[in-house]
Formats: structure tokens, C-alpha cells, sequence
């Protein structure tokens, strides 16, 4: 891959990428255990990880030096026969991918489901390219019809038993070269799997090019959900103008508003639904407080634990009622708080628009304020900490 950790450990919106898989795998309830097999080396690292983003339902075994042994090793610590194990065996065991962080439950079910009846089941995808078979001197063979083929992916499912007596009686060759979990259990245990065809969404993270196609994607989904930060039901106050221009301008974006006010119960109830992205309105005024509020609001949450979460503290202010040199000092603020939240992967900016101000203009800088929120929350950059944005 060009990098020099494993690419399960290598992160993705600083954060490693196999936590993003334990989480896919967390989020489906029926999963009553996850196993996963960690070198020596990187034992202590991975739990750290779980710790730190609180993963549950995790064990860990010793990796082996091939797939097929690390396979075999979480296997065994889910059998019965085993001495030390502290796990039940279950029915059925789905082998996934670290490096596979987009699996869906959809999937998950379909295999395990087709799993129960068959005795195996696996993901498939069209082949992208042809598969040639090249001759010893280099040349072509020959070539697989690629209508008749497909590309094995992840996840699979098995009955426990099938899969852990195909592992017992699997060769030292099968171990040591082999890749494909479907094929030992036909080729021990005579199951014929059952294929189900898998989303665009299990590809592996094999290439560095790769992570940041993670990085994209996982921002995006992030990025779904905005909310606007105000103590006010006023239909013409300015920050109901400006939710307006969001909605119209992000139409695949959902965009809400909430109240810091001890009754605003609402907001309480946004952050419980997850929402990564915040603007708290402040009208004719550079205090900063209610950006404050939210933040401690959002740090008792632990909502930035698994996705940073953007802040922009948006102020309408006039530059002439009040000496800006004052303004810019209540403003500064914003820089030193931001260092602080950033510990605690919230990511905090600022956002001034000149108010009040002819309509025309307004409306002018309130669709240029939208076109900064919009890039600030999709892009999530950390090199923007702190900074103070005028539109």
C-alpha cells in the first residue's frame, strides 16, 4: 500500500480505519460477539483503539502469519472444544474484512440468512476488468468470459460447525497459500455456498489512493444533517433567512434548528440523533457565549468521539455601532477556544456578516455565508480551526 503501518491502523479523518468496521459490525444487534485477530506487535495498539472509541463486544486473539491461520485463530476462540475459550459458539460466523469499513446490515443478513440454509454463503460483485490466464512464457492463455464470473467479496457467513471442521482439516498448503473461506468449505465440508449478490459499498481499502475514497465518502455521510443554533422562533429574524437559504441551497441536505434555552428541548434531542454539524446564530452581538453553551453541550454529549464535528459561530454584526476594535477582541476568542474543542475533535470556526444591511445585499452575503458553511461542514478541515470568515 505504500505506507507504513497496516492499513487497518492507517487513519481516516484521524481515526484508524478498523474502527470504523467495528462499528458497522456494533451497529447491528443481533451480532453478539466480534473476534478479531491482531499481530503481537500491534496487540497493545488495538486496544487502545477500543478504549478510546469505545467499541464493545470486541475479543481479541493472535494473529496468524497468513489469513487462513488468522481465520482459524478466531475460530477456535469462538469452539467449545478450547480450553481457554470464554465465548459461546454460535450457529452461524460471518467472516469479514478490517479493511472493508461500508458493510451493511442489509448484506450481513442475506448471507447469514443464506448461510442457515446452505451451509455457506458469500458476497459476489461483476468482475470489473477480464481475467486472463497467462501462459509460463508470459503470453496469453487464455481469458475468463466475464458475464460467467464474479469477484469474491466480503462478508461471508457459515454454519459454525461447517467452517471451523473445514479449518481442522485443512492442509498446511491451504493455510499457508490459500485466500478463499467459500472454497474450503466446499472443498472439506462439501457445501456448496450460496452467492448473494453485494452492494457497490464492500469494497476493500487496498490502495493509499483508497483512504482518501474513504475519507470522501465517510464526510459525506456525515454531512447529511445541519443544524441551526437559535434562540428564536421569529419567523424574520435573520437566522431563520439564513436556514432558508441552506434548505434551498443543499437540497439533499437536511437542515434544522434548534434552542439553547433550557426548554429547547429539540437540540438535546438533534444531538441524540447524531448530528455532526452545528451553526449557532449570534444577531448584534460578538459575545460568546451561546457558542460556548453549545459547546459544552456538545463535549458532555461525546458526539465528537467517532466523527469531528464542525461549529461555525456565525455573527451578524454592524461594523459602526461599535468600535470593531472591540468587536475583534470579544471575537479573538474563537481562536483559543477552538485549540481547546479541537482536543476533543470538535472542529470550531467563525463566520461575519455585516447586518443590518440593504435587502439586496443581505440576501447577497447570506447566499455567500451559506456557499462558506456548506464547504466548511463537507470538508471538514482541521487547518481552519480558529478562523475567523467574513462573507
Amino acid at each position: 500500500m505504500g505506507v507504513p503501518i497496516p492499513k487497518q491502523f492507517c487513519p481516516v479523518l484521524e481515526r484508524p480505519l478498523i474502527s470504523y468496521t467495528l462499528q458497522a459490525l456494533e451497529s447491528v444487534c443481533w451480532i453478539k460477539d466480534i473476534v478479531v485477530a491482531v499481530t503481537g506487535e500491534n496487540m497493545e495498539a488495538m486496544k487502545g483503539i477500543i478504549q478510546k472509541y469505545q467499541h464493545q463486544r470486541i475479543s481479541l486473539v493472535a494473529a496468524g502469519v497468513t489469513r487462513h491461520r488468522s481465520i482459524f485463530n478466531g475460530l477456535k476462540a469462538l469452539a467449545e472444544d478450547q480450553p481457554d475459550s470464554k465465548l459461546s459458539k454460535p450457529e452461524v460466523v460471518i467472516i469479514h474484512d478490517a479493511v472493508r469499513p461500508f458493510v451493511e446490515e442489509d448484506v450481513l443478513l442475506k448471507v447469514v440468512t443464506a448461510a442457515k440454509e446452505h451451509g455457506a454463503a458469500g458476497a459476489i460483485r461483476p468482475l470489473v476488468s477480464t481475467v486472463i490466464s497467462p501462459s509460463a512464457d508470459g503470453c496469453l492463455d487464455h481469458s475468463l468470459d466475464r458475464a460467467r464470473h464474479r469477484a469474491s467479496e466480503m462478508p461471508q457467513a457459515f454454519l459454525f460447525d461447517v467452517i471451523y471442521e473445514a479449518y481442522q482439516q485443512c492442509s498446511d498448503y491451504d493455510l499457508e497459500f490459500g485466500t478463499e473461506c467459500l472454497q474450503l468449505a466446499l472443498k472439506y465440508g462439501h457445501v456448496h455456498a450460496k452467492l448473494v449478490e453485494g452492494s457497490p459499498e464492500l469494497w476493500k481499502v487496498t490502495y493509499k489512493r483508497d483512504l482518501y475514497a474513504a475519507e470522501s465518502i465517510i464526510k459525506e455521510r456525515i454531512s447529511q444533517h445541519i443544524c441551526i443554533v437559535m434562540d428564536t422562533k421569529d419567523e424574520n429574524h435573520v437566522g431563520h433567512h439564513l436556514e432558508e437559504i441552506l434548505k434551498n441551497e443543499l437540497n439533499h441536505v437536511k437542515v434544522t434548528s434548534g434552542a439553547l434555552c433550557p426548554a429547547g428541548r429539540d437540540l438535546e434531542q438533534i444531538i441524540l440523533e447524531q448530528c455532526y454539524s452545528y451553526v449557532c446564530v449570534n444577531v448584534m452581538s460578538s459575545d460568546f457565549e451561546k457558542t460556548r453553551r453549545l459547546l459544552n453541550m456538545l463535549e458532555e454529549s461525546n458526539l465528537s468521539i467517532l466523527y469531528p464535528v464542525v461549529v461555525i459561530s456565525v455573527y451578524f454584526l454592524d461594523y459602526k455601532s461599535v468600535p470593531f476594535d472591540q468587536k475583534m477582541e470579544n471575537l479573538m476568542q474563537i481562536k483559543e477556544y477552538a485549540k481547546e474543542v479541537k482536543k476533543r475533535n470538535i472542529l470550531l470556526c467563525g463566520l461575519l456578516i455585516y447586518y443590518p444591511q440593504e435587502e439586496q445585499n443581505l440576501q447577497a452575503s447570506l447566499r455567500q455565508g451559506a456557499t462558506i458553511i456548506a464547504t466548511l461542514i463537507k470538508e471538514r478541515n482541521s487547518g481552519l480551526v480558529g478562523q475567523l470568515l467574513v462573507a
